[in-house]
């Protein structure tokens, strides 16, 4: 017995790096799985069938169930056709995992509208159309799952990455309040922040040598870490977690801290601007968020 057995799964981007492990582990485990990718380049431009039918062979070799789905989740009706694929050939949807991404990194004084317009669009955007469209299934079912993925290029911060980042830390908030929009319907959405070499992460610069130390860590991570953690989530196993942010850092899995009100300060009159430029600073700095995101600030290198 697989642990997703009678399942039916959409996996978005599943044609390479993290989604396809999850495809392939999750047809492993039982699911029926949508593969959706465009086959498009990490910058989301041109076409590829071929990617999606790659992991279509390799779940058909294996003894599993999948089909392939190439639309766009940029696209409100594309994402609709992505579930109703899912409804077409196996009669229902109960996963989603919104892996789906693409990169145009560039310095925020930069940063061109499309540029913006293209990242926030399959991420944060790309993200949400396929919640949508399951979501009334999933509803009236009484029960679902959605795996969505966010970033510490959002949680931390990264240089040149204000769109991911951005979308990133809107795929966090849309995950938790689709948690609490569904709960009552048995549905679950968690997120998770991956580290591993895939086609994404190998746009990091590497003019350095500490960027090129962080770079070869960075390759020995195999997305099928991150892939674990994605079909367990997906299952009966974990129908009381949700809400939750998770990362996967090589063997390592950890939890994140969601914000939370850190330190304060009253005034019963009310404050004005020369109170907060004598009080503010000296009060809240050593609480201030951290603009330097190296290893030894903050305490931990995610790339390690």
């Amino acid at each position: 017995m697989g642990y997703l057995d009678g399942k039916v799964a959409v996996v978005t981007g599943a044609g390479r790096g993290i989604g396809r492990e999850i495809a392939l582990m999750m047809a492993k485990e039982g699911a029926k799985v949508v593969v959706n990718d465009l086959g498009a380049t990490d910058r989301g431009e041109g076409e590829d069938t071929s990617v999606a039918a790659d992991v279509i062979n390799e779940i058909k070799a294996g003894g599993g169930e999948a089909v392939s789905n190439p639309d766009s989740v940029a696209s409100w009706d594309g994402a609709h056709r992505i579930v109703q694929t899912a409804l077409d050939h196996f009669g229902k949807i109960d996963i989603v995992v919104n892996n789906a991404g693409i990169a145009r990194d560039r310095m925020v004084f930069k940063m061109s509208e499309e540029e913006w317009d293209a990242v926030v669009g399959v991420h944060l955007k790309g993200t949400f159309h396929c919640i949508r469209a399951a979501a009334p299934h999933m509803k009236e079912q009484k029960s679902g799952v959605f795996v969505n993925f966010a970033s510490t290029s959002g949680l931390i911060g990264n240089i040149g990455q204000a769109n991911y980042g951005a979308a990133k830390m809107g795929v966090v908030a849309l995950s938790k309040i689709t948690a609490m929009d569904m709960k009552k319907y048995g549905v679950t959405s968690n997120c998770i922040a991956p580290f591993a070499w895939t086609r994404l992460t190998a746009t990091i610069p590497t003019e350095t040598e500490a960027q090129k130390k962080r770079v070869e860590k960075l390759k020995k991570m195999s997305p099928a870490d991150v892939a674990s953690l994605a079909v367990f989530l997906a299952g009966d196993k974990a129908a009381n977690i949700s809400g939750q942010v998770f990362g996967v850092r090589g063997k390592e899995i950890y939890l994140f801290s969601q914000p939370r009100i850190v330190r304060s300060i009253h005034n019963s009159d009310g404050w004005q601007v020369e109170d907060l430029a004598e009080v503010l600073e000296a009060t809240m700095k050593s609480h201030f968020a951290p603009l330097d995101t190296s290893p030894e600030y903050i305490g931990w290198d995610p790339l390690v």
